[in-house]
Order: structure tokens, then C-alpha cells, then sequence
């Protein structure tokens, strides 16, 4: 008797947990090791996108056709000049709460724009980082945080005359060479502005200068090292080619660049240090033009040009900041930052695209994506802005022979030091 009570009360104590169980239909049971989708944040009906002037076409209708493809959000953009208007817009229309989710901006913008609350620190994960080179996603960090990702870098680079040199040269004592033996009358073996200090850089940062040295995993304006040993014979470096009538004297100040196109365009300059921007002129003028990294310096180190680096941002004022950090790593992945290069020729920062044959067989983008491997962002920092103006007087009075080069540096870091404290008072 009893042993048929025991066994109706497990029968009914079955039953009950039967009944209890969840409800699965036939063929909804998730595979040996899937996992549930994890909960995604509220999506919003559409995203707003600030995109540089004349930038958009024949790419970026697509990459956001395939974002709401893909989540199913409409996104709107607009097109405005980067250089200004976006942030100065930006200023006006954040508050106003007319504000887009999504801006491109350059990077020496970004700690202006931070400090500003324009825009919002942006988290991603380190296999997205990965998709970038170090130094373009370094130029996207403020005070140790991440602002943005990148889409495009622009540097310097060797651009020669290929009637009048060639092949480009290795190292700048080969070119120091041939300058010296090719430079007569009207004539000139290479010419750098070298008196403005976003080309000048190149030289003292690989002799060992630098700006605002790296402290915590920021940068510290309280240490330039502008006038440091290495610096110096940079600086004397640079002193050298003006010093010797390597340099005419028409390409110093304000007209310099003018007047060192002219000279190329007209084949009198065989090889020219300068950006991206300048390959198509030179190209419309009927110049069969080489186009290299920087050769090495005398010291065995690669010049350590200043990059410019374009990136997307989330703005502060997104009320889908989620979703907007989606947009941008959409807009920045490989096949979409291959589209845009594709349409609008600017050099993507993307790792996998440098030997991928679209950049890999075109001279320029080549050169640019390599020579940005040594290259330097730009500090972003606000205090960097009291750096230009100083540096600018140091190296014309070098290249005009008016002082040497360690006074006319340590005249230039005081003034730098004594703007920063004036105009950026200490936290």
C-alpha cells in the first residue's frame, strides 16, 4: 500500500514540474554552445550624420543603405566644410538641440571640442581598435580617453620629378648629394618649407625633438622638448640646406608654398617634400611625378612627419549614443573606408587596406600609408595652438641666418611656455 502511495505522489510531483516548464515549440532548441542575443539598446527611428563638404558622393549613401539594412535605422546626412563650419555649427546647433548624433572632424580639433562638451568619449572593442594603425587611433585620444575613430591620414611625403630624378632616394645624404650637384641657376635639387613648422617637424622630431611629451597616457604641456639636444641638430640640420643656397630665398614666409609649386610645375625643382593635396596640381601642370616615403635621415632615423588624421565622432548631444558608436564603427570598417577612398581619394588609417591592391599599386596612397607608419599626430591638445606662431619666428631666422639654432629654440620654448600659462591656466 504504501509503496503505491510513494509511487503517485512522484507520479503527480512530475507532472507538476511539467507543467511549470516554459513552452518550447518543436525546433526552437538553441544549438550546444549558442547563446542568447544579449539585449540591445532602444533603437532610435533615424541618426543624423555630419559629413565633410563634397565628400559624400558615390560612397556614403550605400554604407548607410547597409547600416539600416543591417539594424533596421534610417540615417540622414548633411554636408558641411570640416575645416570650420562643423564646429563652429556645432557650437551653435548643440545647444539649440538641433544637433546631429554623428560628426567628422580633424584631430587637432578634438581636445578643443572636449573641453568644449561638443563631443563624448566613445567605447569600442579592442578587435575594432585593432582595425586602425596605432599612431591614427593615438591621434583620436584626449587625456588618455577615446574621442572618435578614424577615417582618413594625410602627411608629407617625397614627391619628385621623375625627368629629373628617376628613382627617389633612400636617404636625405643622397639627396643632400644630389642637390648639391644639380642645384644651379634656377635650378634646385629638392626644397622643403622648412620654415614652417608642420614641415620642419619632420626633422627635429627624428633627431629626437618633440612637442608636448607623453605622460600617463597623455600629453604633458608642461614638457617641450623643443630645444632639446636633439632639437637642436635638427634644427641645424635644417639651417644647412638654407645656410648652403640649397633653398632659395623666395620660399620663406607666407608665399613660400606658392612659390615652391611654381618652380616644381615649371620643372625646375626635381624633388619637393610635401602632402597629398599637392599630387593633383602637380599632375595638371604635365608632371610625370614619383611619389616616395621620406628618405631616412643622417642619423638612421626615418623623418617623423606631422599626420593630420580625419575622424567620425559621437556628439555630446545624441540621445543614442549606442547606436551612434555603431554608425561610426560601420562607416570606418574595411569595405566601407575602401568605398570612400575609392570616391574620394583620401588615405584611409585602416591596417588590411595597405596591402590591399587598391592602395597597394597607387604610388601615392602607397607612400603616404607607409610614411605614416613614422609619423606623428599632430598634438590635439588646446595648448598646441601657442606652439605655431613662436616656432614660425625661430625657423625663418634660421633660414635667414639671423641666429643659430640654440638660442633661437630656447627663445621659441619661452615664449611657447609663457603662452600656455597666460592663455591656459592649470586645472
Amino acid at each position: 500500500m504504501k509503496k503505491n502511495l510513494l509511487l503517485m505522489m512522484l507520479i503527480l510531483l512530475l507532472g507538476m514540474l511539467a507543467a511549470c516548464a516554459p513552452d518550447r515549440e518543436e525546433g526552437t532548441e538553441p544549438a550546444d554552445g549558442e547563446k542568447p542575443e544579449a539585449t540591445e539598446e532602444p533603437k532610435p527611428e533615424k541618426l543624423v550624420i555630419w559629413e565633410d563638404l563634397e565628400k559624400s558622393k558615390d560612397w556614403l549613401p550605400a554604407a548607410l543603405a547597409s547600416f539600416e539594412e543591417e539594424h533596421g535605422i534610417k540615417v540622414e546626412f548633411k554636408e558641411l566644410n570640416m575645416a570650420d563650419k562643423i564646429r563652429d555649427q556645432l557650437r551653435l546647433d548643440g545647444p539649440a538641440g538641433n544637433a546631429p548624433d554623428v560628426v567628422t572632424l580633424p584631430h587637432d580639433q578634438i581636445g578643443q571640442v572636449v573641453t568644449e562638451g561638443l563631443i563624448q568619449e566613445i567605447t569600442v572593442e579592442d578587435t575594432v581598435l585593432k582595425t586602425y594603425s596605432e599612431s591614427s587611433v593615438n591621434a583620436q585620444m584626449y587625456d588618455g580617453k577615446l574621442y572618435g575613430l578614424p577615417k582618413a591620414t594625410e602627411t608629407p611625403v617625397l614627391i619628385y620629378n621623375k625627368a629629373l630624378m628617376p628613382e627617389a632616394p633612400k636617404t636625405m645624404d643622397e639627396l643632400y648629394t644630389f642637390s648639391k650637384d644639380f642645384t644651379k641657376g634656377d635650378n634646385y635639387g629638392f626644397l622643403a618649407l622648412w620654415d614652417n613648422f608642420y614641415f620642419a617637424h619632420g626633422a627635429i622630431a627624428g633627431m629626437g625633438g618633440y612637442v608636448f611629451n607623453e605622460k600617463d597616457g597623455a600629453l604633458d604641456r608642461d614638457d617641450v622638448g623643443l630645444n632639446n639636444e636633439g632639437a637642436v641638430e635638427g634644427a641645424e640640420y635644417i639651417q644647412k640646406w638654407y645656410a648652403e643656397g640649397l633653398f632659395p630665398k623666395g620660399i620663406i614666409g607666407e608665399s613660400g608654398g606658392a612659390a615652391m609649386d611654381g618652380l616644381f610645375n615649371e620643372g625646375k625643382v626635381a624633388a619637393v617634400m610635401n602632402g597629398p593635396w599637392a599630387f593633383q596640381g602637380m599632375k595638371d601642370a604635365g608632371i610625370d611625378i614619383g611619389i616616395a616615403p621620406m628618405p631616412t635621415l643622417p642619423n638612421g632615423e626615418p623623418v617623423k612627419t606631422f599626420m593630420g588624421v580625419k575622424g567620425w565622432h559621437v556628439t555630446e548631444f545624441t540621445e543614442n549614443p549606442y547606436w551612434a558608436t555603431k554608425l561610426i564603427e560601420h562607416l570606418s570598417n574595411d569595405e566601407n573606408s575602401k568605398a570612400r577612398f575609392e570616391a574620394v581619394s583620401e588615405i584611409p588609417a585602416n591596417v588590411a587596406l595597405v596591402e590591399d591592391p587598391i592602395i597597394a599599386d597607387n604610388e601615392g596612397a602607397k607612400a603616404v600609408a607607409v610614411q605614416s607608419q613614422y609619423a606623428v599626430p599632430m598634438p590635439n591638445i588646446p595648448e598646441m595652438g601657442e606652439v605655431w606662431g613662436p616656432m614660425a619666428s625661430a625657423l625663418q631666422t634660421l633660414a635667414t641666418g639671423k641666429a643659430e639654432a640654440k638660442p633661437a629654440l630656447d627663445e621659441a620654448v619661452k615664449a611657447i611656455q609663457a603662452n600656455i600659462e597666460a592663455n591656459h591656466p592649470a586645472k
